[in-house]
């Protein structure tokens, strides 16, 4: 009863202790100085230690419980943390995207607003008369020196004008503050002038043709920037604007500029060539036939261009192109080209194809849209065949398979882009290929259906294919070779792979080569990395080697160990095994052969033919090592029965494993394993002498 209170009143205390040292307000040096101040001597002072240190020890062990009881909901949390890690990375992906697609439809309605706004500016301003623009422009070269005898020619106005720095092109140093003059024919350079004399701001220093200069955007490139190149050949100048949009302006202007001046200039040319007159002179020629004779208006009215389909075609045009009907277009297209096929042209009959080329630029141009990336990728390939079907009439068979390419690319790139990056790689993996592959394969499918009669556009569908498949090798490495997966596991991803690539050999698209060269840069290097892992394994079980038998303890140990072994290959482990359940060869010797034969079949399922030697090498280092390991235990040992049970091992590995390993890598490559057989051959276990002392050569 005593010991039985003394017990209650230790608890008691301990409990007491424990709720003390848990508070929220406790004060270490407080508490020290008190019980310091309460004890009678040393002896207090030691016992309060031990129920302190007892203390800690309970803590402590409590602490390791609950580590190893909640050690499942440790891993738990940490897959889900992955998982909500790689979430939260899709759904970064997915805000930058939502970002770009806001500042696109942002910049589209500013533009938006600014058309609105000048067209409304334009019909309250209307333009200025070219009269306005001839006074405005005699005003300003008042104030160039020099300048006085540019407008002699008639017809001469200003369309642009405004400040410029000119920068040397060789060392991009400033040169010279200029005024640049744009005409509606030519572009006048002008400097400014240090000393102004009345009205006279700037001098004549250059005047050029629209068509004698091409202009060239400068990238910027921060300092300089805002600039532009005018090229004159064989010389050239560079000019900064204010800012960009000041550099915006000058560019669109002056592109615009020179196309209205080759358009006036070839009307001016086409209403300068005088019409041919109709010849009425009589024939000399006594074997001409009278009848043969006809004016040339009776050869051009030859061609029946008043049927009211042919009056009504630029009309119904314009209607199918805004109704979307691009069959009907076409047709229409067809039955006018079959109708003024083999016939004389005529001026009605060029003035008549000008109307209809336009309509044809106009049908081309909704065709290209409609098979634009930016439009919905849904439906997939089927979705383009419209479009691509009615190019191909128009006779751009080029651009359509051009643009359908683009199209399809874009659209796998989006699938692949919003495929969800699953925790288990090998899941994400087999998501991927089935996407990526399956797009391919109907992408091949519609591509011979569209295209059968245009034999030049398959070298092209044969080059969109290796860059789509590199854009899938991008997404495959990623998710497995650059996360550092296992061998295992890159094996199984690699080996869906292929089996997804062969499945292309029906359609006569061969794309393993492709896969495999894209992919074996990667695949050497993680076989390096799990050869020299092995190794460093081995060399470390081997330092700690004692040669015993293996006991596995139980018979489902040993049963369980005889199946991995039948699974390795190795059929013949049961006559290594002992009573009950021990086995007769040691830990090391079983170990190493688990993790060889792993290795051998995971470098199978990643074998390509540029890996053969690599391979090979990497599996005669890793026996090598268990071979020197042996040798060097054979020529130490003293003990003779160790020294047996070491030759016992030694003839496992030479006349068990090794060869299995070599028959089995014959059997997947289709070629021995030469490297392995002369291993074999000079590392055969032989005798020393006549004690029994044995070695490998």
């Amino acid at each position: 009863m005593f010991l039985a209170f003394l017990e209650i009143m230790a608890d008691t205390t301990g409990s007491r202790l424990r709720k003390q040292l848990e508070s929220a307000n406790f004060d270490p040096q407080h508490y020290v100085k008190q019980l310091s101040q309460q004890s009678d001597g040393d002896r207090d002072l030691q016992e309060h230690r031990q129920k302190i240190q007892t203390l800690a020890d309970e803590t402590a062990q409590n602490l390791k419980k609950n580590v190893y009881k909640n050690y499942r909901q440790f891993i738990e949390t940490a897959k889900e943390i992955s998982y909500l890690e790689s979430e939260m990375y899709q759904l970064s992906h997915i805000l930058t995207e939502q970002k770009s697609i806001m500042e696109s439809i942002t910049q589209a309605l500013l533009s938006t607003d600014k058309d609105e706004t000048s067209k409304e500016m334009l019909a309250a301003f209307p333009k200025e008369t070219e009269e306005v623009k001839q006074r405005t422009l005699t005003s300003l070269l008042e104030k160039v020196e020099g300048g006085k005898n540019i407008m002699d020619t008639p017809g001469r106005h200003l369309v642009y004008n405004g400040d410029l720095a000119e920068f040397d092109v060789d060392n991009m140093a400033l040169i010279q503050k200029v005024h640049a003059f744009l005409m509606n024919d030519c572009l006048l350079i002008a400097t400014w002038l240090p000393n102004r004399r009345g009205t006279v701001k700037y001098k004549y220093n250059a005047l050029y043709d629209l068509e004698s200069f091409a202009v060239v955007n400068v990238k910027d490139n921060p300092p300089m920037k805002d600039m532009f190149k005018i090229l004159m050949f064989p010389d050239s100048r560079i000019f900064q604007a204010e800012n960009s949009k000041v550099k915006k302006e000058w560019l669109e202007i002056l592109d615009e500029t020179k196309k209205n001046k080759v358009t006036k200039d070839r009307h001016k040319k086409e209403e300068e060539v005088p019409n041919s007159p109709v010849r009425t002179e009589e024939s000399t020629n006594p074997f001409d036939d009278e009848d043969e004779v006809e004016p040339l208006d009776s050869e051009q009215e030859a061609v029946n261009l008043s049927l009211e389909w042919i009056q009504e075609l630029p009309e119904d045009l314009d209607v199918c192109i805004a109704q979307r009907d691009f069959e009907g277009a076409v047709d229409l297209l067809d039955k006018l080209n079959e109708h003024l096929r083999d016939q004389p042209v005529s001026q009605r009959v060029k003035e008549l194809r000008s109307k209809v080329e336009e309509r044809v630029r106009q049908l081309t141009e909704v065709l290209v849209f409609e098979l634009s990336p930016d439009r919905s990728l849904r439906g997939g390939p089927k979705a383009t065949r419209r479009a691509v079907s009615q190019l191909i009439r128009l006779g751009q068979s080029t651009k359509a398979c051009e643009l359908f390419l683009k199209n399809r690319a874009a659209a796998v790139q989006t699938a692949i882009r919003q495929l969800r990056i699953e925790g288990a790689t090998l899941l994400y993996i087999h998501k991927l290929c089935n996407i990526f592959f399956t797009s391919l394969l109907e992408t091949a499918k519609e591509f011979e259906m569209d295209f059968a009669g245009n034999t030049g556009c398959y070298s092209a569908f044969v080059v969109w294919s290796r860059s789509a498949m590199r854009m899938f090798v991008d997404a495959f490495s990623k998710q497995v070779f650059d996360t550092k997966e296992s061998l295992s596991t890159a094996a199984e991803c690699v080996k869906v792979a292929k089996e997804h690539c062969r499945q292309l050999n029906d359609i006569g698209l061969d794309l393993t080569f492709t896969l495999q060269s894209l992919l074996v840069k990667d695949v050497k290097a993680a076989l390096q990395s799990q050869k020299d892992i092995i190794m460093e394994a081995t060399k470390h079980r081997n330092s700690e080697e004692m040669w015993r038998r293996m006991n596995l303890m139980t018979p489902e140990a040993l049963t369980k160990l005889k199946e991995e072994m039948r699974g390795c290959g190795v059929s013949s482990f049961e006559q290594y095994t002992g009573d009950d359940c021990w086995v007769n060869l040691s830990y090391t010797v079983v170990a190493f052969t688990k993790q060889m034969m792993s290795f051998l079949e995971e470098g199978l399922k990643l074998y390509f033919p540029e890996l053969h030697m690599l391979f090979l090498e990497s599996l005669r280092e890793i026996i090598l090592v268990a071979v020197q390991h042996v040798d060097y235990s054979l020529r130490c040992e003293q003990d003779a029965e160790k020294k047996a049970f070491i030759m016992h091992n030694v003839t496992f590995l030479h006349d068990t494993v090794l060869p299995v390993v070599e028959r089995r890598f014959e059997e997947s490559v289709g070629k021995p394993a030469k490297q392995l057989q002369d291993l074999r051959k000079t590392t055969r276990p032989v005798r020393v002498n006549p004690e029994s002392t044995t070695s490998l050569v």
